[in-house]
């Protein structure tokens, strides 16, 4: 297998300057002395100082770290977007693969994003460099050959939970054994099987709300229960995690400042399109993200699926998004307006907060007042809702898939063990 670099002498050149310095000193003495006494072969000098350019260069142009990381990535969450930050720390560009729709079936169940869905996510997040669609979920050797000598991949990673085949062998096995794998930290908390959880479960607290309105009708008291609206998740959000996740700088004195706001749950490529519309029009884009309770009251008891800090750090992780006001207010005031110094306020056509059918007043009603709103056409119609019915419409197949899912992350946690970096 093709997957040694013969480029050993050169990377020692670079590595021990020194030494291979003074080898090549010691070489060029000894062609004058030879030369000088009649010898032939070690050539002269002067000839050695002309190519002394190209060790000079080989310091200056290192060679970049090429990573490799895959994954369905269906459902995108932070813990997607946490584990390629991860990756991409490990080199200097990072290559993703998105495994094939047919592959995550035979393997794991029917996605519920499609193929394009999924590139349009990934490749929207910060720390990714390039994209491989349609990627094997197992590293085969023929795979392992193309990543290696087309992409000039140095190291495949992978998270610290365990990936099997059907046949329950590992699917990372072979890059294993050539010595170019590494390991990263999973991202506790969130998982896809998790997202899916809460959408059916989500299901399961309204057919019991409605159940019990009924009952309620005929006189039964305990109609007057509420359904338990949306579940609890296990992320523990810290600063630190919050940091990693930001671009750390703020906008220059004359920078012009786009804001749009949003639940954003569910995080998708709708998102991902509407954030890089609303980025082209400034040089800074500001999000607004709505709290939990304001998202309820807009758009049920059962949203969001996805918690504020959840949501948050979607929306941060994505490479069109500069800042996040993490629990932004309803409306956009002035005063608001003028602590940001927002130039331009912008709301997608395809938005799922019809505040005019609500009979509520207009949250946007001051910027249009100043003449800084515009509308955005989205370039997709995809919504929060129309990914969690996709989930309901196909229950039974999401339901066996879940099952089968949480089983093998229940052993996970059981059997954990500490990984070094985050």
């Amino acid at each position: 297998m093709d997957y040694e670099n013969n480029n050993w002498i050169w990377d020692g050149v670079y590595n021990f300057p020194h030494l291979f310095g003074g080898l090549m000193l010691t070489a060029a003495l000894l062609g004058f002395s030879t030369s000088y006494f009649g010898g032939i072969g070690v050539p002269h000098l002067p000839y050695l100082w002309s190519d002394m350019g190209i060790f000079y260069k080989k310091k200056c142009d290192k060679r970049r770290i090429r990573v490799y990381m895959d994954g369905c990535f269906d459902l995108m969450h932070y813990g997607h977007a946490n584990a390629l930050r991860q990756a991409k720390a490990l080199g200097d560009e990072l290559v993703v693969g998105v495994v094939s729709d047919e592959e995550i079936i035979s393997n794991k169940g029917p996605p519920v994003l499609s193929m394009q869905e999924r590139l349009a996510l990934v490749s929207g997040l910060k720390w990714v460099d390039e994209v491989i669609a349609n990627a094997p979920y197992e590293i085969t050797e023929q795979f392992m050959n193309r990543l290696f000598n087309e992409h000039k991949i140095d190291y495949i990673i992978h998270g610290d939970d365990p990936c099997l085949l059907p046949d329950g062998t590992d699917a990372y096995a072979l890059a294993k054994r050539v010595g170019r794998y590494k390991q990263i930290k999973r991202t506790e908390g969130v998982s896809s099987t998790d997202i899916v959880g809460r959408i059916l479960g989500s299901l399961r607290d309204r057919k019991v709300s409605e159940d019990q309105n009924d009952t309620s009708l005929n006189g039964d008291p305990k109609g007057e229960s509420q359904p338990k609206g949306a579940h609890l998740s296990q992320f523990l959000p810290t600063s630190r995690r919050i940091v990693q996740f930001s671009n750390g700088k703020g906008p220059g004195p004359n920078a012009r400042v786009v804001y749009i706001d949003g639940a954003f749950d569910l995080f998708h490529a709708g998102h991902v399109e509407i954030l890089k519309s609303a980025r082209k029009l400034g040089d800074f884009l500001l999000v607004g993200v709505h709290k939990d309770q304001i998202v309820s009251e807009h758009r049920g008891k059962d949203h969001p699926i996805m918690h504020l800090h959840e949501r948050s750090l979607s929306v941060l992780a994505c490479r069109y998004v500069d800042e996040v006001i993490i629990g932004a207010p309803w409306e956009v005031t002035n005063d608001m307006i003028t602590t940001f110094n927002i130039s331009l306020v912008v709301r997608g056509t395809n938005s799922e907060n019809n505040f005019s059918l609500s009979g509520e007043g207009d949250p946007y009603s001051v910027p249009k007042s100043m003449g800084i709103f515009k509308l955005l056409d989205s370039p997709s119609n995809i919504t929060t809702t129309s990914v969690a019915q996709r989930i309901i419409a196909n229950h039974d197949a999401y339901k066996k898939r879940n099952a089968k899912k949480s089983a093998s992350e229940k052993k996970y946690y059981a059997e954990k063990k500490y990984v070094s970096g985050d």
